[in-house]
């Protein structure tokens, strides 16, 4: 009933929104993460081969462990919002059983760093399903929070995101804005508000440090960690120290998004936008969204990242129905006829039947040489974008 009333709500408001590609729903998603789902539940994975599409796996302890279990959550929430159309699987022991090998890590000395945010997903999920109250999830999820609130600064402002050799170079990448929300979560059910302002803390030295004034970002901020001065703005995984690694881009756009649905503070909000209009008018004629806004075009073609249109869409869902909510039908409508566009075109290019993954065309790290594989958060957002939009009632399944 929640999901057909919300359902309700937007159709009303957005009906004029143009169409999403049906393969969102083609029965081809379903098979191929049911393929996956049967093997072993403790080998996650990650990215694919660049010539087959055949998953590469990996253990636990890397930072995309959660994004799989995640996706099971998503089919769990799809067949009930379109049963006619799904399979007897049950999704939700499935994702319940690939999330037994992530919770020790919880507990354990582990290597993920800032990305516990990422890792907890699939509890995240098991906590909306049991309404806050599943004895498995709750401390798997503080304790995932302690880890991520272990790694602030007061001096810097913010968790830091990865670890260096040199204890006064605090690095913190615009992707930490994705975990805050962990914060958040533990902090309703912990009643901890510190949680909360760590959150508050980083999200906003990150406006002021990472965002620049037309709404690009910098992927890398090195801070001093004794005197919390910034040492130098620079990339890791996009194309110049300059430039804007669309990945990034996208993960602010979600980032600050989310950050608006736990605060209701504006700046928030009107920094997701600024982010979301940067993305929507460097995005080349063609629709595609590059690896770097700023990578030259020469030697052709550019590589793009299905990932950063997968995620920029998810997060641009979210920010058409803050709009909604907000009485602003033609913001929403702008930002959720934008997401059905970055969906539709990324499709059209990197839908691969064949492929073990749904999507090719990601790029992990492109100076790394890592590109044009699937990639399993790219996927995962790609599946729920199509659950967002059905319960938008943009798209039926």
């Amino acid at each position: 009933m929640r999901f057909l009333l919300v359902s309700l709500l937007f159709s009303s408001s957005l009906s004029l929104a143009a169409l999403p590609t049906g393969k969102l729903f083609s029965s081809l998603v379903q098979s191929k993460i049911l393929e996956a789902s049967n093997g072993d539940p403790s080998r996650y994975p990650q990215f694919t081969d660049q010539v087959e599409g055949i998953w590469q796996y990996f253990d636990a302890n890397q930072w995309t462990s959660g994004f799989f279990p995640a996706t099971l959550y998503e089919f769990h929430k799809r067949t009930l919002l379109c049963p006619s159309s799904s399979s007897k699987t049950d999704w939700l022991s499935l994702g319940r059983q690939w999330s037994e090998s992530i919770a020790p890590l919880a507990f354990t000395a582990n290597n993920l760093q800032h990305d516990v945010g990422f890792v907890s997903f699939p509890f995240q999920e098991e906590l909306k399903i049991s309404n806050q109250t599943n004895t498995t999830a709750i401390p798997v999820i503080n304790g995932f929070a302690n880890d991520l609130a272990a790694r602030f600064s007061p001096i810097v402002g913010c968790t830091q995101s990865w670890d260096t050799a040199d204890p006064t170079d605090f690095q913190v990448i615009i992707d930490n804005m994705m975990n805050l929300d962990l914060l958040f979560i533990s902090a309703g059910l912990t009643q901890n508000d510190t949680l909360r302002q760590i959150a508050i803390s980083h999200a906003d030295h990150t406006i002021e440090n990472h965002v620049r004034p037309d709404g690009s970002s910098f992927h890398v901020v090195e801070y001093n960690s004794t005197t919390g001065n910034v040492i130098r703005r620079r990339t890791a995984q996009g194309y110049a120290d300059n430039s804007t690694w669309s990945r990034g881009q996208a993960w602010g756009i979600y980032g600050f998004a989310t950050m608006y649905e736990n605060t209701q503070l504006e700046r928030y909000l009107d920094t997701s936008r600024r982010m979301a209009t940067y993305f929507k008018n460097t995005l080349p004629e063609d629709g595609i969204v590059p690896w770097d806004f700023n990578a030259p075009l020469v030697p052709s073609p550019r590589p793009a990242d299905s990932s950063a249109a997968t995620i920029a869409a998810t997060g641009l869902l979210l920010l058409s129905r803050i709009e909604s909510n907000r009485k602003n039908s033609t913001g929403a409508k702008l930002w959720s006829d934008f997401a059905i566009s970055l969906l539709d075109r990324i499709t059209d290019l990197a839908w691969r039947p064949e492929w073990q993954s749904l999507l090719s065309n990601g790029t992990v790290n492109e100076p790394a040489g890592n590109e044009l594989t699937g990639i399993v958060y790219g996927d995962y957002y790609y599946i729920k974008a199509g659950n967002d939009l059905v319960v938008m009632g943009l798209t039926k399944c």
